[in-house]
């Protein structure tokens, strides 16, 4: 992965992706999918399920397959500004993208119940219905945004770092669905794996796999936490944090501060004590000041 030099002027889109956790026998473990080589957002790298918000995750029919009214959905992103379709189209979005590219479905019957893998896999040979929501309808499901907790928000910096795109993304945590596990849609996506956070980043710093800082920032902040359990109560705790990551060169080394960095522009710290406020460029690699290994 080269760095990328560009200014992009262009207002960030609105995305949506969707950190999916398990427990598993070394602790907690995330889902990382590899994207297509040949995609124009992030080729090879690995990244959390999710993607563009498009008009129909706000639309009429969406919304009315939610397990609770879009009023309590959008409640939980505590951004009043965004419209009540607006802030719970990204729940939509997360979820759908995420089926989309892994096969997980984070829905619900009619009864409450979590669909089997014999429903999931029929869903899965329905997924090319024209829409998303109407696939849900189809099969008896409401999508189970109680399950997904809002974790943070990243807004691309006007100078991205490794692509020339720019994107306001939503990322929500959640657990992977009893009886569900990942599989490539081949097309977007070429692999999944399940790793513990800090096995993904021992080969992203043993140059095995590539990973953008959002990906990097998340996975050390994801850690700090002994199971999903810990991570969900958390989350559920302190709300979204929001992130506006700021790039600037120092000794010939690109480096991108966060918030309660002394570089950064404005005062205050919203990612926990324990993580770095910073990433530099090294060796084609963002790395904190003290190096990966130290959070091996």
């Amino acid at each position: 992965m080269e760095l990328n030099d560009a200014v992009v002027d262009t207002p960030p889109r609105d995305a949506a992706s969707m950190v999916l956790l398990r427990d598993g026998a070394p602790g907690l473990q995330v889902l990382l999918l590899r994207r297509h080589g040949a995609s124009d957002v992030l080729g090879g790298a690995w990244v959390f399920p999710g993607g563009k918000v498009d008009a129909a995750d706000s639309a009429a029919d969406a919304l009315a397959l939610l397990d609770c009214a879009p009023q309590q959905v959008a409640a939980l992103l505590a951004e009043p500004d965004l419209t009540v379709e607006a802030a719970a189209g990204f729940f939509v979005a997360a979820a759908r993208e995420t089926f989309e590219e892994s096969g997980v479905l984070l829905a619900r019957r009619a009864d409450g119940a979590i669909p089997s893998a014999v429903e999931v896999v029929a869903a899965l040979a329905d997924e090319r219905a024209p829409a998303f929501a109407p696939l849900l309808a189809r099969h008896g499901l409401r999508l189970d945004t109680q399950s997904c907790v809002p974790w943070s928000r990243w807004i691309t910096p006007r100078q991205p770092s490794v692509m020339n795109k720019r994107f306001d993304t939503r990322f929500l945590l959640a657990v992977l669905p009893p009886g569900q596990d990942a599989c490539a849609d081949e097309h977007e996506i070429t692999e999944t794996r399940w790793l513990a956070p800090r096995e993904a980043l021992w080969l992203y710093a043993r140059g095995e796999i590539d990973l953008v800082p959002p990906q990097i920032m998340s996975l050390l902040h994801l850690a700090l936490y002994r199971d999903t359990a810990a991570a969900l109560a958390d989350a559920r705790a302190r709300g979204p944090y929001r992130i506006e990551p700021c790039p600037f060169d120092e000794a010939g080394q690109r480096t991108i501060c966060y918030p309660g960095d002394p570089a950064y522009p404005k005062a205050g710290r919203v990612l926990p004590e324990a993580l770095p406020t910073r990433l530099t460029w090294r060796d084609k690699r963002f790395t904190p000041p003290e190096g990966l290994q130290a959070w091996f």
